[in-house]
């Protein structure tokens, strides 16, 4: 075992260029790092020793002469660029179809079935924000008790409901229906139950969020994990993401302020195994809302955070920084990006290297596995270059 503790940290659609199918999915020109760069001067200084300026030609972010880190970048193999696809693809599933996407809503028969079985009407049924739906009909919701319906770019069924108008019990057992129901050309990646509260023009979502995501399929890296008996410690919506499959503890968090501290603690309470980290302010607070400066400043404060994490370091830890996808929000719709992601691998001992541009985001996870002692269906590990 090289690695004997790996920390993988997930910087969610930070993504650094489009990729040659772009246009496929109506992303010619998609470069979220690029062109949040090009727009707004990034101070990034700990990002640029590492070698994130080695990657591809960044606006005021240099090449790092001697680069501390092994660099790349990964091509996301898969079809698709959401959540779920990238995330399972680096554990080494590979789909061979995208997960549906409804940007327009639901088939109006589907939401009869499901007004049928819930017991209730249902309001929105379109692609929106969260925070602006609840905005935009929690009131109506207030009066009536009819469920906010939405999903996102995301491959998602999303209902919203005010905790004292449709109590926990009840909203979380209306998303276990929903799972149930949307099966075949409508199984979308995950159902989320997204509860909130406060009075009406003052409405907030409170911590109670529940995913229900489609099972992952069998052997892949968690599992492996599990079955060498490998420590996995998640942060994050990576315990949503795999429904907990070969994940012990988990905390969920608010805010990567909050992601980054956690991190920090996971590295006081796991020492050894896999520590996995999903920071998604940058996706879920910005790039979808085509908020450069607000991106720009999570990019900075992550940054800023880095020196911290170096510090918690120990002999045997492997760090690995990178993405699920691109979300651009310099770009007129507020969709993921199909990108390459971005690849910093570094920790004491580890050689910085070119490592490319990598085939699939799966090459990491079969680079965890090789380290802890077991293999995934696919992917090529680069553990070797490393040492």
């Amino acid at each position: 075992m090289p690695y004997k503790r790996i920390i993988w940290i997930v910087l969610d659609s930070v993504g650094i260029g489009e990729m040659p199918d772009a246009a496929a999915y109506g992303d010619v020109g998609a470069d979220t790092l690029g062109n949040i760069a090009r727009l707004r001067k990034l101070t990034l200084p700990n990002f640029t020793k590492l070698g994130l300026g080695n990657i591809k030609p960044l606006t005021n972010i240099p090449v790092a002469e001697s680069p501390q880190a092994a660099y790349g970048k990964c091509t996301l193999a898969s079809p698709g660029k959401d959540t779920t696809t990238g995330h399972w693809e680096m554990v080494g599933i590979h789909l061979e179809r995208p997960l549906p996407l409804f940007p327009h809503g639901f088939p109006r028969e589907l939401m009869q079935q499901f007004e049928d079985a819930i017991g209730r009407r249902t309001l929105g049924n379109y692609a929106a924000s969260g925070t602006e739906i609840i905005k935009e009909l929690g009131e109506e919701h207030y009066r009536t008790g009819s469920p906010i319906v939405y999903t996102s770019a995301d491959s998602v069924f999303q209902i919203a409901a005010h905790e004292e108008v449709i109590p926990l019990w009840e909203q979380y057992k209306n998303c276990e229906i929903a799972r149930d129901m949307l099966r075949g050309e409508f199984e979308v990646g995950r159902v989320i139950a997204r509860p909130f509260e406060g009075e009406p023009g003052a409405f907030k979502r409170t911590s109670n969020r529940k995913d229900y995501a489609v099972p992952p399929q069998q052997g892949m890296l968690l599992d492996q994990l599990a079955g060498k008996g490998i420590e996995v410690h998640s942060v994050g919506k990576i315990f949503d993401v795999f429904l907990g499959r070969g994940i012990g503890p988990h905390v969920k968090t608010k805010t990567n302020a909050e992601g980054m501290q956690r991190t920090l603690e996971a590295m006081e309470e796991t020492r050894a195994g896999l520590i996995y980290v999903n920071l998604v302010d940058f996706d879920m607070l910005y790039g979808h809302r085509n908020n450069v400066e607000g991106y720009a400043a999570a990019l900075e404060e992550a940054d800023a955070w880095l020196p911290s994490l170096e510090a918690a370091l120990q002999e045997g830890d492997l760090v690995i920084l990178t993405a699920d996808h691109g979300c651009d929000p310099t770009t007129p719709g507020t969709d993921h990006s199909r990108e390459y992601v971005p690849l910093l691998v570094y920790g004491p001992g580890v050689k910085p290297t070119n490592l490319g541009t990598r085939a699939s985001l799966s090459d990491i996870g079969q680079t965890a596995a090789e380290n802890f002692g077991t293999k995934i269906e696919n992917g090529t590990s680069f553990l070797s270059t490393l040492e």
